[in-house]
């Protein structure tokens, strides 16, 4: 059931949006200071390709400069991430069959948000 969602989910919204985060690493890789920015954007856009049975783990160690890091990520890149989340599971949540895609959508809305502290690991 996983590989059947994670299929569909690519062609009607985890393309645009890893492209979406692909465009923000690189952006980021391009200014030396924010290639970490550019590392987290990269690893978000192989989890926005194929999210279901994968889920976020927050790091508890993570340390200041990663919060200082999200602070700055969510003011030049997070928000706009987010919108297009939300705008892309608007018309996901109008068809039935598009519910579940939407939902793994509002998922990812963190995740965009706040990258950095965060692991993308197996549900298994």
């Amino acid at each position: 059931m996983r590989t059947i969602l994670n299929v569909i989910w690519l062609v009607f919204a985890g393309l645009w949006l890893a492209l979406g985060y692909v465009a923000a690493g690189i952006i980021c890789c391009i200014l030396i200071v924010t290639i970490p920015f550019g590392i987290a954007s990269f690893r978000i856009a192989a989890y926005a390709l194929w999210p279901f049975g994968r889920t976020v783990v927050r790091d508890p160690d993570a340390g200041a400069f990663s919060t200082i890091g999200n602070v700055i990520w969510l003011i030049f890149a997070g928000i706009w991430l987010a919108i297009g989340h939300v705008v892309t599971s608007i018309p996901l949540f109008i068809s039935i069959i598009g519910i579940p895609l939407g939902v793994a959508n509002i998922k990812l809305i963190p995740v965009s948000l706040l990258p950095l502290g965060a692991r993308i690991v197996d549900n298994d």
